[in-house]
């Protein structure tokens, strides 16, 4: 406005193109920052000291006689400065703990031969009763189900059992390399002292990776367009019939798969390795 001014245009000329109030202008030439944001500016070097003397401060321990909780909430949000024991503020509110295993899968999902190579993650689906939540356990071999789990509570032991059964039904798995995410059912003490009681390989993916798991979500993608998606499901016990149902009966013995050589998976398994299939 100033240099305009001084090319000769008028001031009142200039706020009316531009659309500007005169009054609001003035006020701001007479004092361009208000004191209220003087005293935030103030007030959020100090919380950023204190946060960066002691990360583990959330906005309450932060908060003093200078400014009351709220006004460090708002000042902390605004700056995204959150405690580390604090919640993520990222996708879906959570985040990605520290990995207890290596990545030894690196986005190759494929296996020459049964117990090789195994997957697993878990999905939820609402009913009229709550979420019911189905820990799977996917060969990569053969695209089969291994072993799976369905509670109305997503805790450690649905993993846990998931992956008993599993290695109940095949037999002989020691080496079988087990690749999940980073959810804290599979980063679990309980979990971990499963895989070693088997004697299996635990493996995680990378945090923020989308195509980490892919082969295991294709699965849960079927089972949401075939069964969880199909009607509106009134209890537990209803889906929980429906899920096994179609995974035992239509996944496992109907289902063909390219990728399998139009074979579904009981059928491949049985060709490539019948011994397995009928311990299965």
């Amino acid at each position: 406005m100033s240099e305009l001014a001084a090319d000769g245009i008028p001031v009142a000329v200039s706020l009316r193109v531009l659309k500007l109030s005169r009054q609001p202008y003035y006020r701001w030439r007479h004092q361009q920052v208000t004191q209220a944001e003087l005293t935030e500016a103030y007030r959020a070097n100090a919380l950023l000291d204190a946060h960066v003397d002691d990360p583990e401060y959330g906005y309450r321990f932060l908060a003093g006689e200078v400014m009351c909780e709220r006004t460090a909430w708002s000042i902390c949000r605004d700056n995204q400065w959150w405690s580390v024991f604090g919640k993520n503020r990222g996708k879906n509110g959570k985040r990605p703990g520290p990995p207890v295993h290596d990545d030894l899968v690196k986005r190759d999902f494929s296996a020459d031969d049964v117990n090789e190579l195994w997957l697993t993650d878990i999905t939820e689906h609402w009913t009229d009763e709550g979420k019911l939540y189905l820990c799977a356990i996917k060969d990569v071999f053969s695209a089969r189900i291994v072993g799976y789990s369905i509670s109305d509570r997503m805790k450690a032991r649905l993993a846990v059992n998931a992956l008993d059964n599993a290695a109940s039904r095949r037999g002989d798995v020691a080496g079988c390399i087990v690749h999940s995410d980073r959810g804290s059912q599979f980063r679990s003490r309980k979990f971990v002292q499963t895989l070693n009681r088997h004697h299996l390989i635990g493996s995680m993916g990378k945090v923020g990776a989308a195509g980490d798991n892919a082969a295991m979500e294709s699965f849960f993608a079927l089972l949401q367009k075939n069964v969880l998606d199909r009607k509106r499901w009134r209890t537990r016990d209803e889906l929980r019939i429906a899920i096994v149902t179609w995974l035992e009966r239509k996944y496992h013995r109907r289902r063909r798969q390219a990728r399998l050589g139009r074979l579904t998976p009981i059928e491949y398994e049985t060709i490539m390795n019948p011994a397995v299939s009928l311990a299965a």
